[in-house]
């Protein structure tokens, strides 16, 4: 780590690697010779098109996405997503089941609620969102046009560790906070999206895999944009993309492949987060948030039960160099996210605050 740099928990925008702003920072005004910045860049020049097309090939390559799911490079955030997927999916019985882990699933299946007959398949809102409900085939309306789930819910720390059998009913997952953080088997899935700002990109970005026999069934009076044939058929450049995120991306999916893969990396996130959850396990003062066996490596949730401690840790935390572990407004307490560009060293650093604060603090 540079020495001013300092260790971001934050829940997004997150750290990227310091080896890819580097070499964003080297080719910021020249990039690679070419005499003019990447936000400079027609995304018609032949230049731009070799960035692009490189990502998608190194997306792939991680992800191991089939050649029958288009990847498109998308604007709008996940959010976005929320109304697109039920206005492209909703095709046969308009029905849509869908399953309330937190507060982004919970959001998504009210905006869904617009476009059709939705559904809560299941939910865990019963005990605060701190468990994943475990599902089966039976769960789900026969008739649904696809059934929802979002793999990792960023405010309540929660995550999937499997994924649901919806039989012949397409699944469609919200990722954006576990995207490129283990191996997935993709064609597990009907249509995955992710908003960039987690562990790929500036914000910005949104990316969409899906299915293509999923692709043209959006009503004629769903707007052009919305609609996911428009972007498929165009290879994402139907409008201006999100040119600079988009770059960002591919070097970070460079990055990933230099450093092993996803299941490298699947491993040091689980031993990061082996290392917080142990130390939130043996304190006397903080409590994880959620159960084991439903735990989130990228989004750690703890508390002390005592709203002052919490903010006093927060405050204590910043000035010994790390910011944003302050837990969501809508649940108090504390957050650590420890994307992928969290180094092991910045989880290391906050075990031993932990353990000096509730030194001082019993």
């Amino acid at each position: 780590m540079s020495e001013n740099r300092v260790f971001n928990f934050s829940a997004g925008p997150s750290m990227l690697p310091l080896e890819v702003l580097k070499d964003v920072q080297a080719n910021l005004i020249d990039y690679k010779g070419t005499g003019e910045s990447v936000m400079e860049m027609s995304h018609r020049s032949k230049e731009y098109k070799q960035i692009i097309d490189d990502a998608e090939s190194n997306l792939r390559q991680l992800l191991g996405i089939p050649d029958n799911y288009k990847v498109l490079f998308l604007q709008g955030g996940g959010t976005l997503q929320f109304s697109m997927v039920p206005m492209n999916l909703l095709r046969n019985s308009k029905k849509a089941d869908y399953v309330v882990t937190g507060s982004w699933s919970k959001k998504s299946e009210k905006e869904a609620e617009k476009f059709g007959d939705i559904k809560i398949a299941a939910t865990s809102e019963d005990r605060n969102y701190s468990y994943v409900p475990k599902l089966t085939k039976e769960d789900f309306r026969k008739d649904a046009d696809y059934v929802y789930i979002c793999l990792n819910e960023t405010i309540h720390g929660n995550h999937f560790e499997y994924i649901p059998d919806t039989g012949d009913i397409p699944l469609v997952c919200d990722m954006s906070s576990c995207i490129l953080s283990e191996e997935i088997d993709v064609s597990k899935f009907g249509l995955i999206f992710a908003g960039a700002q987690k562990n790929i990109a500036p914000a910005g970005l949104t990316i969409v895999i899906v299915r293509e026999d999923l692709i043209g069934f959006a009503a004629d009076d769903c707007p052009v944009y919305l609609d996911y044939k428009t972007h498929a058929e165009k290879d994402s450049m139907y409008n201006t993309p999100n040119c600079w995120s988009i770059y960002v991306a591919g070097e970070v999916f460079k990055n990933l492949i230099a450093k092993g893969g996803l299941k490298a990396m699947h491993e040091r996130n689980v031993k990061k987060a082996d290392m917080l959850y142990d130390c939130i396990d043996a304190s006397s003062i903080f409590t994880a948030a959620v159960e084991k066996g439903s735990r989130s490596l990228m989004n750690v949730d703890f508390v002390s039960g005592d709203p002052e401690m919490d903010k006093k840790f927060v405050a204590e935390a910043r000035e010994n160099g790390m910011i944003n572990v302050n837990g969501h407004r809508s649940v108090g307490g504390m957050r650590a996210s420890i994307f992928n560009a969290m180094p092991v060293e910045g989880v290391e650093k906050l075990v031993d605050f932990i353990k000096k604060f509730e030194e001082e603090n019993k």
